[in-house]
């Protein structure tokens, strides 16, 4: 499987942790709060900030009843319609820019997911340096295939796809020209538990599409993306706020900054700890092998004294003879006097 070059970056399962910052709505219509936004994220550590480039008319259209309606009792969004929530939740198309420019600054990378064929141009005129596909557009073939043209590295959520529909999106998206290809494991609820994001589909999806594989994590908390990072996540994304007391569309299930930042620790950390298949002792080891229990005696032996189980013992440290010799030599003779203290070796007997 090979790796992937984002911008500078090179993705994949052993290399560092791409960590994306997901802003989505959180900017709660203020660019000095998204741009805010973006020097939290960096000063987090996170690898990239993500964006989402649509406009209300371009998702939906206005109708308040129906489909159209939210009225699940369990959806965080529930009394909105859906054009109502996307006047709520989108960015400015002349925000992109600057926000984008703010990133550049800090050395991370700045990109955003389109959700239709003119916020692709848009964001080609902006340069950017790969695409996000959202799980609910990952069925749009003909926005992948005009994604995939673009030669531009493909960022591709899952979210309630099956095996057939994932394997419809890859093939579309390498015969328009996508080289590569990230694919983000994703549960399509917000919040998400931990219980249903099923992160052992992981290492088999990486295995079944040959690419990298990552986790775009709804769930509350850090622990479901240090789980994913051991089980090969190339790639974790998390939407991301100054403040959840401040609200926002997102902002139930977004991190914080300190959060963001306790994420990106441990994500490097889990994949520092991941290192390769080892045994025996590493090298920073080796000195700690002298704590192992070995024989020692512990009492004075005059020469021709038998060793016994009074005076012979298995501790700490480990210089003497393993543990394992202790019935070979019990009932043995001393070759000469042996004082206290002395570890048991083949010589003394």
């Amino acid at each position: 499987m090979e790796d992937i070059k984002i911008g500078s970056l090179t993705v994949g399962a052993k290399h560092r942790p791409f960590i994306i910052a997901e802003m989505s709505g959180n900017h709660n219509h203020s660019l000095e709060r998204a741009l805010a936004i973006v020097d939290a994220a960096a000063a987090a550590g996170v690898q990239a900030l993500k964006l989402q480039t649509y406009t209300a008319d371009t998702m939906t259209i206005d109708l308040d009843e129906g489909e159209f309606f939210i009225d699940d009792p369990n959806s965080l969004w529930r009394g909105n319609s859906l054009y109502k929530l996307y006047q709520q939740a989108y960015t400015p198309w002349e925000w992109h820019k600057p926000i984008f420019d703010r990133c550049r600054e800090h050395g991370i990378l700045g990109f955003s997911t389109p959700f239709d064929e003119s916020a692709v141009d848009f964001l080609e005129s902006l340069a950017v340096p790969c695409y996000k596909i959202a799980s609910f557009e990952m069925t749009d073939l003909p926005l992948i295939r005009k994604i995939a043209a673009t030669g531009k590295p493909m960022i591709i959520s899952t979210g309630m796809a099956t095996v057939a529909e994932i394997d419809e999106t890859v093939r579309t998206a390498r015969q328009a020209g996508c080289r590569d290809l990230v694919l983000l494991k994703c549960t399509s609820t917000y919040p998400a538990t931990p219980a249903n994001t099923n992160l052992l589909t992981i290492p088999h999806m990486r295995d079944l599409f040959a690419c990298p594989v990552g986790l775009s994590d709804h769930t509350m908390g850090i622990g479901a993306a240090i789980a994913g990072i051991a089980l090969g996540s190339a790639v974790i994304e998390k939407h991301f706020t100054l403040s959840r007391a401040d609200g926002g569309v997102d902002a139930a299930f977004s991190l914080e900054p300190d959060e963001m930042k306790a994420l990106v620790t441990e994500c490097e950390r889990a994949y520092q700890a991941l290192g390769e298949v080892s045994y025996g002792p590493t090298e920073a080891e080796r000195a700690s092998l002298r704590h192992r229990r070995s024989l020692y005696v512990v009492e004075d032996i005059r020469a021709g004294e038998l060793f016994t189980d009074q005076n012979v013992r298995a501790i700490r440290p480990g210089l003497g003879l393993p543990p394992k010799y202790l019935e070979l030599i019990i009932g043995r003779q001393a070759r000469k006097d042996v004082r206290r203290g002395t570890p048991v070796s083949w010589e003394i007997l």
